[in-house]
């Protein structure tokens, strides 16, 4: 008989091992139980990419400072083999890298680390001298001052003059405004515009900062010179921006991004918010230890934002284990009902439910056909896939036709997984019956949905991502359980005659 006692110093060791990691985490980086407000910090990413040429390359990105709502604590990038500078001008703080040669595809990371911060402290730089008019051509001059004398009539001050501007160019119909937007951007012609009439205006980039976002594009904002104040307006409503979750990127108004030796550049940013002390936020607490920068809070933001969604996983796999092996639930696929709850969270949970009987019962209606044509298993396996791809195609256009703007997140169901499913239950009804195919599906379905509730509390998002111990903790207990030979709840109604006698 094989010894017990290596397995069970295994899951001694896994336990020991994965609290002790969250403790060391709590107690000498400070990072929060739980998720809390109190020392938020945001993470920004901006990732430059750009074809280089042979030539010498010099790349100027433009890089935030601290500012209303938030304090910078931290600052790096990540770019072998260049030069790197971050430079204090006129026109504000650039990141500059440099090379002597660079051929093909060039990717550059920025990171910064922005401290939620009611009390940040920052210097109002008021504007120097007159606001200097833009000069442009005739056509585009004369539209420019009737937009100009027409918000004019309609505002009291400046704020409200640079309201109207921007009412007039969301106006489709404005021709004025059609004609300038044609050779410049909306938040170009409203600056040059607002210059005309002796104002201080610029146009600045900004980030809605949201948990996990990648590849966003910047938005651009334009900023006025109102007595003592910048004022930002929202180019979409015309309305001054308070946005709490809005950081200035491109605060100065000069060029986001400037690439020497290179052609086709652009920049995306990712973000990512940790719950964690000021303290441990700092150069110092990042640099003292090596474990840290070891961990996954070292990689790129865009893969931190990708790892918070599989760090739920093992949670998933936990429930599922949990709900068969104690409690002897059927699912249709040991762990298909965790890849339709990630499905869900991106989804939302009624239009995922929804979306995945709309799918799951027309492919089964499909399913029934083909089975007649007495197909062999890989082309109908195919021939399956290719209809989910249809049916998904289907309801998402229909969806958006009728205005149900939920419906366009089906696409997130993965599809191969649904097709095989399609394909077990079909075979399952001509064995077993409907009834079978309604208890196994039934049973997926409140999985997932279990599955989908744990992955969106906050505490366990927090945890997992924060506490990567606690996946160790995860593995002793689904170890364990894999030793379970006892009864399950759903067998204990056997005996329920054995109560009556």
């Amino acid at each position: 008989m094989t010894s017990r006692v290596p397995f069970y110093l295994l899951i001694t060791m896994l336990i020991i091992v994965g609290l002790g990691m969250s403790l060391y985490r709590h107690d000498v980086y400070g990072v929060p139980w739980t998720a809390g407000q109190e020392h938020q910090v945001w993470e920004v990413e901006a990732r430059v990419e750009f074809q280089a040429k042979g030539d010498p390359v010099k790349i100027s990105l433009a890089t935030p400072d601290t500012q209303q709502g938030f304090t910078l604590i931290n600052e790096n990038t990540s770019s072998p083999g260049y030069g790197f500078a971050l430079i204090n001008t006129e026109n504000g703080r650039r990141a500059e890298w440099t090379k002597r040669e660079a051929n093909g595809n060039q990717i550059l990371y920025f990171k910064n680390q922005m401290l939620v911060d009611e009390n940040a402290k920052f210097p109002t730089e008021p504007p120097l001298g007159d606001a200097k008019p833009v000069v442009l051509d005739s056509p585009l001059m004369t539209a420019a001052e009737a937009m100009l004398s027409q918000a004019r009539q309609r505002s009291a001050d400046n704020s409200t003059l640079t309201r109207e501007l921007i009412k007039q160019f969301n106006d489709n119909e404005s021709q004025n405004a059609g004609l300038l937007t044609k050779e410049m951007s909306k938040a170009d012609a409203i600056s040059a515009i607002l210059s005309l009439e002796g104002i201080h205006a610029r146009v600045v980039g900004a980030l809605h900062l949201e948990d996990g976002r990648r590849r966003q594009s910047i938005i651009p904002m334009v900023e006025i010179w109102n007595n003592d104040k910048w004022e930002l307006f929202n180019l979409d409503t015309g309305a001054l921006d308070t946005t709490k979750n809005l950081m200035i990127w491109n605060q100065k108004g000069t060029p986001l991004l400037e690439v020497m030796g290179g052609t086709n550049s652009q920049v995306s940013f990712s973000i990512i918010a940790q719950d964690i002390s000021p303290q441990q936020a700092t150069d110092e607490k990042i640099q003292a230890e090596s474990l840290l920068n070891f961990s996954i809070h070292s990689l790129p933001i865009e893969e931190q934002a990708m790892f918070k969604t599989i760090m739920l996983v093992p949670i998933g796999a936990l429930i599922v284990v949990m709900l068969r092996v104690l409690i002897g639930l059927k699912t249709s696929g040991t762990f298909m009902p965790v890849l339709i709850a990630v499905a869900f969270v991106q989804t939302q949970l009624v239009p995922g439910i929804v979306g995945f009987l709309l799918i799951v019962g027309t492919g089964l209606i499909i399913r029934s056909y083909l089975s007649r044509l007495n197909l062999l298993l890989v082309a109908r396996i195919s021939a399956v896939i290719i209809t989910v791809i249809l049916i998904i195609s289907v309801f998402t256009v229909v969806a958006f036709k009728i205005g149900l703007v939920e419906g366009l997140t089906i696409t997130f169901f993965p599809m191969i997984i649904l097709s095989w499913t399609i394909e077990r239950m079909s075979i399952l009804w001509e064995e077993e019956g409907a009834k079978e195919v309604i208890v196994q599906g039934g049973g997926s379905l409140l999985t997932a949905v279990l599955v989908y509730m744990a992955m969106t509390n906050d505490f366990v998002r927090h945890i997992t991502f924060n506490f990567i111990g606690i996946q160790l903790v995860i593995l002793a207990v689904i170890l364990m359980l894999g030793n379970y030979t006892g009864y399950r709840l759903s067998e204990l109604k056997r005996f329920k005659p054995l109560v009556k006698d």
